[in-house]
């Protein structure tokens, strides 16, 4: 079956520790998921974190706010203009990397920004994630990442995240020679399935005009409105 989402604009984070240009494991995983993406139409973007200079802080701008410099209102924007976000990052000591805690800060940082109607700003879109590593920790990373999404307002599909991890302990990662994980099918399966399922849902929620606006707009609730809640305090 024939599918375009041409539509769709999706953006990758890759919140590796490594500086361009050298080469990211996180990334050979993401290209699985982008080329699927880009088959059918999609405008995807993939942006190393690390290559951009973030500031540490809870604020839209930290440049307002003491940081010298603050690339993070310019990524905001991007991110902004995308029906997809996909996070995507290594494991280690168990846990997602300090970069990947960095972005989802500060996406964060622009939670209480709203859109045209009256929601959070995130309503709409869809997310995932990908994690890489040599190490145990897929599910643990997974859980944290799109909790965080969720959270802030994005819409999580079924089978949402995917990765690959070598065996325990110091050995081959993902793109290295003989580790197999190019090869895994259980990884290249989920991945897949991520992939097809953030297409999905972003086209339902972009054909839909998003998240009905009913029940969840902030301004409405500060103004009086309760959206059928009931204070038992009240009754």
């Amino acid at each position: 079956m024939a599918y375009d989402f041409s539509a769709l604009k999706a953006v990758f984070i890759n919140s590796t520790l490594k500086y361009s240009p050298e080469p990211s494991n996180t990334e050979g995983l993401i290209e699985i998921s982008r080329d699927i993406m880009v088959k059918h139409g999609v405008e995807v973007a993939v942006v190393r974190a690390l290559d951009h200079d973030i500031a540490t802080g809870v604020w839209p701008d930290m440049t307002e706010h003491g940081a010298s410099s603050d690339a993070w209102p310019a990524l905001y924007e991007q991110i902004m203009a995308a029906d997809i976000l996909v996070l995507a990052g290594p494991i280690w000591l168990g846990d997602n990397s300090s970069v990947m805690k960095r972005v989802i800060e500060r996406l964060y940082a622009c939670s209480s920004l709203l859109n045209d109607a009256g929601q959070y700003a995130y309503y709409g879109r869809v997310g995932g994630c990908l994690i890489t590593g040599n190490e145990d920790g897929i599910k643990h990373c997974a859980m944290n990442v799109l909790y965080s999404l969720q959270h802030l307002g994005y819409t999580i599909p079924p089978q949402a995240d995917a990765g690959w991890i070598g065996e325990a302990g110091p050995g081959p990662s993902y793109l290295d020679p003989g580790s197999g994980g190019p090869e895994n099918d259980f990884t290249n399966r989920n991945t897949t399935f991520m992939t097809w399922n953030l297409l999905h849902l972003a086209s339902m929620l972009k054909n839909a005009g998003g998240v009905p606006a009913y029940g969840n707009q902030r301004a409405s609730w500060d103004a009086g409105s309760r959206f059928d809640f009931e204070n038992p305090e009240y009754r």
